[in-house]
């Protein structure tokens, strides 16, 4: 691991930059934005050059002159279903990014190209690594009801790989010889089934069980009475179910420190509502474990709300009987991105190229 990369990381309120040296951090900035700033675009592809100016006066303020860097490597967006690694960013990739993503209003699609454009003059490759939409599904779980509206996966890929390959090294094991159960535990929940190495099935916020701050699935009857009928449009239906559902419908709140300070001083319907997030989790959990017919080797809990002694044990006490449960807390985002990009230029791994085909 040797040589400098910088890592990009755009998110819906913030911009996380860090600087990494022979796979070590250097410095790690994340920069907050209010809403009022945030309004001044129409939308994520407008912040390219105001979020590519925040990443270059951040690598100044910290004395880098850039010439040094190996890479740069971006957050990987939901733009189209890809396989789990690392992508150099192409003109192609960009094309699709804008033109045709798979969800147009998530701002880390513009990872990529901020990355390449700041890549571009050095004469070095940008890269994505473990893009939202890591898309590794075998087809019997790919397939719905509904016949023209197949399962998509989307969901914390970038977590909870780097989560099952830290934990593969410190057990000895071969990532691409283990079945690992992985669940990320964030503002969102998501649960993936890793069979030798491969994402074979994910089930993300729009199928599992609700969140922090989404609602997961929804009593479907009831859903769609509710959008025929609630006079409210599709805009204020997504922020619902995306941004307003879960602890934050329930409670007001999508701090899993403030419900359980709620818990701790009697709060029983905040205690009713916790415990109910971390079954529907246990039940994501135990879900999937079917499509290998119960061949676990291990359970991963991981993401920011894993540092909950008390919610991940509630979730270990339910699903401890399919396979030992273990607790990596942290959403570890830009050191797994810049480790990703390493392992690369290592030659550990392979970029893959990107090709467009029908999906």
């Amino acid at each position: 691991m040797k040589g400098k990369i910088l890592a990009i990381n755009p998110g819906s309120t913030s911009t996380k930059i860090a600087m990494y040296k022979d796979g070590e951090p250097l410095w790690v900035e994340s920069l907050s934005h209010s809403p009022e700033e945030i309004k001044n675009f129409k939308g994520p592809y407008d912040q390219v050059d105001w979020r590519k100016g925040l990443v270059l006066e951040a690598a100044q303020k910290h004395g880098e002159t850039l010439n040094d860097l190996v890479a740069v490597v971006g957050r990987g967006g939901p733009f189209y279903p890809v396989k789990s690694g690392a992508y150099q960013v192409s003109e192609a990739m960009i094309d699709v990014m804008r033109n045709r993503p798979m969800m147009a209003r998530h701002v880390s699609l513009i990872a990529m190209q901020i990355a390449k454009e700041i890549a571009d003059p050095l004469g070095i490759k940008a890269f994505i690594y473990d893009a939202v939409s890591v898309d590794e599904m075998i087809p019997i779980v790919r397939l719905s009801g509904w016949k023209d509206m197949p399962r998509r996966s989307l969901g914390h890929p970038l977590n909870m790989r780097a989560a099952a390959i830290k934990f593969c090294k410190q057990q000895g094991w071969k990532h691409s010889e283990k079945n690992l159960l992985v669940c990320h535990l964030g503002g969102g929940i998501s649960v993936s089934m890793q069979q030798k190495g491969k994402l074979v099935d994910l089930m993300g916020d729009e199928e599992g069980g609700f969140c922090p701050e989404r609602s997961g699935a929804l009593p479907m009857y009831k859903f769609v009475d509710y959008c025929y009928n609630s006079g409210n449009d599709f805009n204020h239906t997504v922020k619902r179910i995306m941004g307003r559902g879960g602890l934050v419908d329930h409670l007001g709140t999508q701090d899993a420190r403030e419900v359980e300070k709620r818990i701790a001083e009697g709060d029983e319907y905040a205690r009713l509502v916790y415990e109910a997030m971390a079954l529907n989790t246990a039940k994501s959990i135990a879900r999937l474990s079917v499509v290998v017919n119960g061949d676990i080797d291990a359970i991963i809990l991981t993401g920011g709300v894993a540092y909950s002694k008390l919610f991940t044990g509630m979730i270990t006490e339910r699903v401890k009987f399919i396979a030992p449960v273990h607790v990596l807390p942290g959403e570890n985002e830009m050191e797994s991105l810049a480790l990703g990009v390493y392992r690369v230029l290592d030659g550990e791994e392979e970029a893959h190229a990107f090709v467009e085909e029908p999906y």
